[in-house]
Formats: C-alpha cells, sequence, structure tokens
C-alpha cells in the first residue's frame, strides 16, 4: 500500500514515516518546510517520494496523491498563540488546505483517511477531567476551532461522499526532534532552555495543566487507526494531570540540573487545564500509552544533547 503523509517532514509526521517504513509501506511525503525540517527525514529520505508545496496548492497535491491508497493528513498550523494572532492564516491552513486535500483525494478516487486533530485545544475547558469524546467541543482559540471545523468537514465527506475516516485528538505530544524554538511543544521548549541554560518562562502561575503523550505513543495509534477504518474519533492521551511547576521538577530530575522559573501572564486562547480519557482507543483499537512522562523526558532529553549542540 501507498500511503501518503501531509506535514511528513514536520516532528510527529517524521516519526509516523519511520514507523511505515519500518513496516514496509511506501511513503510519500509533502511538506512546504515552512515548520517541517529535511533534517527530520534525511535518514531515510532516499527510501519515499518527497513532494515540497503547499497544501493549499492544487496541482501539488494532486501529484502528491498520484498512485496513493491511504492518506494521513498532518500538515497543520499547530500554534495557539499564532492562531490568537493571525486567525486568517490558522484558517487557511487548516481549513482551505485541509479542504484542498480533500476535494483532490474524491478526484483521484481516494477514499481513506486518518486526520490528526487536537485533543488539548477542542474541548475548551470541560466540566469533567479525564475528557471523553463524548464532550461538547468548546474551544477557547483559533487553532482549536479550525482543527473542530476540519472534524466537521471530514465527516461531511464522508455522510456525501463515503471517505473513511479516523480522527485523532492527541493531547501534548513531545518527542525527539520537536522544535525548542516553535511556539508549541512546551517540553521540547524547556529542555531547549535547559541545554542552552536560559531560564524558562512560565505563562500563569505554573498550575495550568496538561496531558503529555510521547511521540511513539501516537504515531502507534495512526497506524492502528489505519487498520481499524471505523469511522470514528479517538482521544489520544494518558489521561494524567501534570501542572508547569511539576513538569519543570521532572525536567530538573531527569537532566540533574537547576533553572530559573520566570513567569508571565497567560496568553489568550490557552487552555487552564485538560487531560484525556482515552478508554475508547483502548477497546477499539487495542492501543494505550506505553512510554512514561519520565523515561519520554529522558529519551527527548538524551536526544537533545546528541543533535542539538
Amino acid at each position: 500500500m501507498k500511503i501518503l503523509i501531509t506535514g511528513g517532514a514536520g516532528f510527529l509526521g517524521s516519526h509516523l514515516i519511520e514507523d511505515l517504513l519500518s513496516q514496509d509501506y511506501e511513503v510519500t511525503c509533502l511538506d512546504n518546510f515552512s515548520t517541517g525540517k529535511l533534517r527530520n527525514i534525511e535518514s531515510f529520505k532516499k527510501k519515499i517520494n518527497l513532494v515540497e508545496g503547499d497544501i493549499r496548492d492544487s496541482k501539488i497535491v494532486m501529484n502528491a496523491l498520484e498512485g496513493v491508497d491511504f492518506t494521513f493528513h498532518l500538515a497543520a498550523q499547530i500554534s495557539v498563540s499564532r492562531s490568537m494572532r493571525d486567525p486568517i492564516f490558522d484558517a487557511s491552513v487548516n481549513i482551505i488546505g485541509f479542504l484542498n486535500l480533500l476535494e483532490s483525494m474524491l478526484k483521484c478516487g481516494i477514499k481513506k483517511l486518518v486526520y490528526v486533530s487536537t485533543g488539548g485545544a477542542i474541548y475548551g475547558e470541560p466540566k469533567e477531567i479525564p475528557v471523553q469524546e463524548t464532550a461538547f467541543e468548546n474551544p477557547i482559540s483559533a487553532y482549536g476551532l479550525s482543527k473542530l471545523v476540519g472534524e466537521r468537514y471530514l465527516k461531511l465527506f464522508h455522510e456525501t461522499y463515503g471517505i473513511s475516516y479516523s480522527i485523532i485528538r492527541p493531547a501534548n505530544i513531545y518527542g525527539p526532534r520537536q522544535d525548542p524554538m516553535g511556539e508549541a511543544g512546551v517540553i521540547s521548549i524547556f529542555l531547549g532552555n535547559f541545554l542552552n541554560k536560559k531560564p524558562v518562562v512560565i505563562f500563569g502561575d505554573g498550575y495550568d495543566t496538561r496531558d503529555y503523550i510521547y511521540v511513539k505513543d501516537i504515531t502507534n495509534m495512526c497506524i492502528k487507526a489505519m487498520h481499524a477504518n471505523q469511522n470514528a474519533t479517538f482521544n489520544a492521551g494518558t489521561g494524567i494531570q501534570t501542572n508547569l511547576i511539576e513538569l519543570v521538577n521532572t525536567i530538573e530530575k531527569v537532566t540533574e540540573m537547576k533553572t530559573i522559573r520566570n513567569f508571565e501572564s497567560p496568553r489568550p486562547g490557552d487552555v487552564k487545564h485538560i487531560s484525556l480519557d482515552s478508554s475508547k482507543a483502548k477497546n477499539k483499537l487495542n492501543w494505550e500509552p506505553k512510554v512514561t512522562l519520565e523515561k519520554g523526558i529522558k529519551i527527548t532529553w538524551d536526544w537533545f544533547r546528541d543533535f542539538m549542540n
């Protein structure tokens, strides 16, 4: 089977390509390298079909879809803070770009897709934690809203045109290759600060909580969802809340280093508390996370020291 991964040179996409290649799939990677990095795919670039371009460009997307049987859609504007500063750009990538992919898939006769959405931003401030897929979606950021609109369009295309899908709503993903200079991915940002002996910046009082999930646990779910083909939505998290102060404490333990903590005002669009109930994925996909936060941070820290110096 030949598979297209949009955003394949990104942090999550490169890990997914790596795992699919290990299972002998043919892979096409579509990326415009706005946030994706060539170094992420350098070790296996000769084994894939690389198409450079934007998902908003119909000709580029049609070229990438040639001969493809299945699509993973990972290309996205993923920064909550940027989405609030520039919601038009956020919507152009996350809504218009995704619609362009769906339309192009129909033209090519491709009707199977895994869509990586968001579990950290789509529910807003949930009434019950850990939150289940049946909870009311009430995003408080442009990013969360654009990903929710993408989900709704996908369901519309399923009902109207028969596209088969799985929607994955991941918690806060972290791991090797995540960009420490980006605006998303607090663990990688903090590790970059530790590596460069800079203070960490905590927005708010430090007691906001997140659910952190290791990248290989997410790629494992993506592949299981591809095989399951269930036309369903799945949370992908640990169900564990970790606040920012606890996170910094864990990083200090793993790195055996101390840091200065600078506190700044909360950012618009940031959720106060979230964790995800993934029991549906356990029951339907036989999936559950395997990497603990401390172990995942250790693996990521070792990678940072080897590759980011």
